[in-house]
């Protein structure tokens, strides 16, 4: 064998590797780097303590409004507070509040929407009734609304949230169940005599929990901007607690003194962004059809 036959040899045995490479990247690329991003702002939320040497809270006026510097490498705000300390802490509640919106408001909206198609009957029209009714405010106005009549604090903000948010996933599981029920499998278990919370929670829920996924996935990202815009107009957290929104509605006069709010802009920018990913990813991976390609 020549010198050329042993090259195009060992290129033929690389090129099925190199293909599955880059088809793995084409495909898991963009999730792989969504998942890295919420992976390290959750390793920043865990370990923050152990990332700066100063209180979040610590006031003093003497250092107010430094821009970055070697002391302080994302600058301080009006108080003189460390603002990269600040926005290590506020990880914690932003991405806590989202993630615990978003799973319970999909744990009861499936639940309720799930009963509401297997049900029927009277049932059926007073909780798809009831999802419509809060579907028809914008999401953003009607959580504002709640928020302000329960009062300024994290857990009203999170009760407003979810009272928003259960019905879109009430309403996709009462339609994805409604394909379920008229499969043969369930009739098959109607027939054995299993009861119908069993035949649901074990066997349709299961079956139509890929959309349900993926909802949750993108949708922690809107829950972490909607809170940080409840924040941001003052019905979130309690000052002096250190919150995204919160620190951008500190910065928004202050012009000069870009900082303050940038950096807590960018944050949020990068966590939604990295949730969107992933849940791009997790679309594609659960459709046969993307996986065939």
């Amino acid at each position: 064998m020549t010198a050329f036959d042993q090259s195009q040899a060992a290129y033929a045995a690389i090129m099925p590797v190199r293909t599955r490479a880059q088809r793995w990247r084409r495909r898991y690329g963009v999730a792989a780097v969504g998942a890295a991003i919420i992976l390290l702002w959750i390793l920043i939320a865990i370990g923050c303590p152990l990332l700066s040497r100063y209180s979040p809270n610590a006031v003093d006026v003497t250092i107010r409004l430094k821009p970055p510097s070697a002391a302080h490498w994302l600058g301080t705000d009006e108080l003189g507070r460390d603002v990269l300390t600040r926005l290590l802490y506020g990880s914690r509640i932003s991405l806590t509040t989202g993630i615990v919106v978003v799973i319970l408001g999909a744990a009861f909206g499936t639940l309720a929407g799930g009963a509401a198609a297997f049900a029927r009957g009277a049932a059926e029209e007073l909780i798809m009734r009831t999802t419509d009714l809060v579907l028809c405010f914008p999401p953003i106005i009607l959580a504002l609304a709640i928020a302000a009549a329960l009062g300024i604090g994290t857990l009203n903000t999170i009760i407003a949230m979810l009272i928003v948010w259960w019905p879109k996933f009430a309403r996709l599981a009462h339609s994805l169940v409604l394909v379920q029920r008229s499969q043969e499998y369930v009739e098959a278990a109607t027939v054995v005599g299993l009861k119908p919370a069993r035949i649901l929670l074990r066997h349709i829920v299961p079956n139509a929990i890929g959309p349900l996924i993926v909802l949750v996935t993108l949708d922690i990202g809107n829950a972490i901007i909607t809170f940080a815009g409840l924040s941001f107009l003052g019905l979130g957290v309690v000052p002096p607690t250190p919150e995204w929104g919160s620190m951008v509605a500190e910065g928004r006069e202050l012009v000069e003194q870009w900082w303050v709010a940038a950096f807590p802009g960018f944050a949020i920018l990068t966590v939604v962004l990295g949730f969107n990913f992933l849940g791009d990813g997790v679309r594609d991976w659960l459709d046969p059809r993307a996986r065939r390609k």
